[in-house]
């Protein structure tokens, strides 16, 4: 009995190594998910981080556009000035002290030395009190416009931003 080989000849042709097929794109590999999920969330903190900064911006230029409507409103009359401005400060300084729309004297003080602002535009501020009640009392518009303004610049920086300017 004799056994037989086949060869190479007789038929059995061997294929050449071949590759795997290349890999599907979906569903995608972990590592692209977790790329894809941090994307998104440093998408939506720029959003919103952009938001807040356009909001704030927003707020502030409209609170010294009012500033700007009182000074053109009542170009003569130094008490409707001084009375008007003080109203847009008790506004803003709402956020402060919940009272600050019936402080007066020492307590209304109390109120403006809690935004971090220097002792002369304080100073310069309560002089509003003065003028709104007395036809004769020692007023610079000029100073008290530009202390106003610093002081809400400051009101604005540290704290939040919603509703400020209503009333």
């Amino acid at each position: 009995m004799r056994l037989a080989f086949p060869q190479a000849q007789d038929g059995l042709n061997l294929r050449d190594i071949h590759m795997p097929p290349a890999p599907p794109w979906w569903p995608l590999a972990p590592g692209w998910w977790v790329l894809l999920g941090l994307v998104c969330v440093i998408a939506i903190t720029t959003w919103l981080l952009y938001r807040t900064a356009r909001k704030k911006r927003r707020l502030r230029e409209r609170i010294l556009a009012e500033i700007e409507q009182v000074a053109v409103r009542y170009p003569h009359d130094d008490a409707a000035y001084a009375a008007s401005l003080h109203q847009l400060l008790r506004r803003a300084a709402w956020r402060y002290a919940t009272d600050a729309h019936s402080s007066q004297g020492k307590r209304w003080k109390e109120v403006l030395l809690q935004v971090p602002v220097d002792m002369a535009t304080v100073d310069a501020l309560m002089t509003l009190d003065a003028r709104m009640y007395q036809q004769h009392a020692d007023f610079d518009r000029f100073r008290v416009e530009a202390a106003a303004r610093r002081w809400l610049d400051a009101a604005l920086k540290h704290t939040k931003t919603s509703e400020v300017g209503h009333a």
